[in-house]
C-alpha cells in the first residue's frame, strides 16, 4: 500500500492543493485549514451553507495567495495573509477562539461570491499562533493536542479500493449515475492505494514514511460529499450519501467513509511512501 495523493486545504471549504510531499506537524499538514470564513457573529462558514465555495481555486505563491473561481465569474484576487491584523473571536463547532482578520479586500471578494444581502457580513480569518485550538478531550487521551480549523481531527485518510466499492454500489442502484464519484468529494489529506475495500477500518496505528499515526475512528460524512468540488453543484441523487447509508451506517453519528488520524510525531511524507500497519483493532 502506497500514498497516491497528498492534499491541503489552506482555506477551509475551498478547493484543495495537491502536493508531492508535505510537512506533517502534530496539528496536521503544514498550512492545512489555516484560514476560514466566518459570519458577522464569528460563526464558521462552509460549503454546507454556501456550496459555491467549492468553486474557489486557491494558489500559494511564497507569501501570497491567489483566489479565482473555476467558472471565472469573479475577477481573481491576490492577497497576502497576515498574522498582525485585528484579533476577533470566532466559533467553530464547540470552540470559541481568537483568530486574525485578513482585511476588507478579501472579505468583500467573498461577500460578492456568496451574494450576501446588504448588511450581512463575512470575514476571512487566519489561525493565530498565540491562540491555540485544542483537540476535544473526548477524541484523544493527549492533554494538549493542537488542531487547525479542521472539523475534529488533524488529518483524514481515504483508500482507493473503498471508493471503487462505493461507486460500484452507486451504479447498481442508479443506472442514470453515469460518472463515478471522485475522491475529492471526501476532501482527504492522504489517499492510499489499496486492494481491499474498507481495510482502513481495521487499522489502529500506521506508519507512512517516518511518521506514525493513530487511526482514531471512521470519519462521518455530511452533505458536502454531494457537492461537485469544481462547479459547486449538488448531486441530484444525493450521492454518495444515499448509497453510503445502505452499508456504511456504522454508528448513530452517521455514515462513514475514510478515517480520522492524529500524528504521533513530525516530519515529511511524500507521494509514493509505503504504508505499514503497526497495530490493528481487536
Amino acid at each position: 500500500m502506497i500514498v497516491s495523493q497528498l492534499c491541503i486545504y489552506p482555506l477551509k471549504s475551498c478547493q484543495g492543493i495537491e502536493l508531492q510531499q508535505t510537512q506533517v506537524k502534530i496539528k496536521g499538514f503544514l498550512l492545512d485549514r489555516e484560514m476560514m470564513l466566518v459570519s458577522g457573529s464569528g460563526k464558521f462558514i462552509t460549503q454546507r451553507q454556501f456550496p459555491q465555495l467549492a468553486k474557489v481555486i486557491v494558489k500559494l505563491d511564497e507569501n501570497q495567495i491567489t483566489l479565482r473561481l473555476s467558472d471565472e465569474t469573479l475577477p481573481p484576487l491576490v492577497f497576502t495573509p497576515t498574522l498582525t491584523g485585528s484579533a476577533i473571536e470566532v466559533e467553530i463547532w464547540r470552540d470559541r477562539i481568537l483568530a486574525i482578520d485578513q482585511g476588507n479586500e478579501v472579505a468583500q471578494w467573498f461577500h460578492q461570491l456568496l451574494n450576501l444581502e446588504l448588511g450581512k457580513v463575512c470575514r476571512l480569518v487566519r489561525q493565530s499562533s498565540q491562540h491555540t485550538r485544542l483537540l476535544d478531550k473526548k477524541y484523544s487521551s493527549d492533554l494538549d493536542n493542537p488542531i487547525s480549523f479542521t472539523d475534529n481531527y488533524p488529518l483524514m485518510l481515504t483508500a482507493t479500493a473503498s471508493l471503487v466499492e462505493l461507486n460500484q454500489r452507486i451504479m447498481e442502484i442508479h443506472q442514470q449515475q453515469k460518472e463515478a464519484i471522485p475522491m475529492d468529494r471526501f476532501r482527504p489529506n492522504i489517499v492510499i492505494e489499496t486492494m481491499e475495500p474498507f481495510i482502513e477500518d481495521t487499522w489502529s496505528v500506521i506508519q507512512i514514511g517516518e511518521i506514525k499515526f493513530t487511526v482514531a475512528k471512521p470519519c462521518s460524512r455530511c452533505i458536502m460529499t454531494t457537492i461537485d468540488q469544481t462547479s459547486g453543484d449538488k448531486n441530484k441523487l444525493k450521492e454518495p450519501l444515499n448509497t453510503l447509508g445502505t452499508f456504511r451506517q456504522l454508528s448513530e453519528q452517521g455514515v462513514m467513509f475514510g478515517v480520522n488520524m492524529i500524528p504521533q510525531n513530525e516530519g515529511i511524507i511524500q507521494v509514493g511512501d509505503r504504508l505499514r500497519v503497526l497495530e490493528t483493532r481487536n
